[in-house]
């Protein structure tokens, strides 16, 4: 019962595990896939604009699952993110498109411009 309201309010328990292990399995990695793995890490954390804790925690077990396999095979980084790491980074969190923090302003403002359009004719 106590678990079930704690997670109403910080959110699912299970998530917070998941990704802290995706994290730990990140900071294991060897060099220099450690490093990159946690630059990308950081910068999905910050453009990803992803809210949803389900698809969150999909999105970095993937991304982790990616870098220990380039670990592995000794895929060269660069082999792995190209030219241009942004790019990457935002095409890779394209391919989980959840909901996002801007969607609630996209909707409001849609709104807004509906309203104001019918108000003028």
């Amino acid at each position: 019962m106590a678990a079930k309201w704690i997670e109403t309010l910080t959110g699912s328990l299970e998530q917070k595990k998941q990704y802290r292990q995706d994290k730990s399995r990140i900071e294991g990695l060897p060099a220099p896939y450690a490093q990159a793995a946690t630059a990308m890490h950081r910068y999905l954390m910050y453009a990803s604009g992803v809210t949803d804790g389900d698809t969150m925690t999909r999105m970095f077990t993937d991304m982790a699952d990616l870098w220990e396999r380039a670990a592995v095979d000794r895929t060269p980084v660069r082999d792995i993110v190209g030219d241009d790491p942004v790019d990457f980074a935002e095409t890779f969190a394209k391919a989980y498109a959840g909901r996002e923090w801007i969607d609630k302003e996209r909707t409001r403002f849609t709104t807004a411009i509906d309203d104001a359009a019918g108000h003028g004719n």
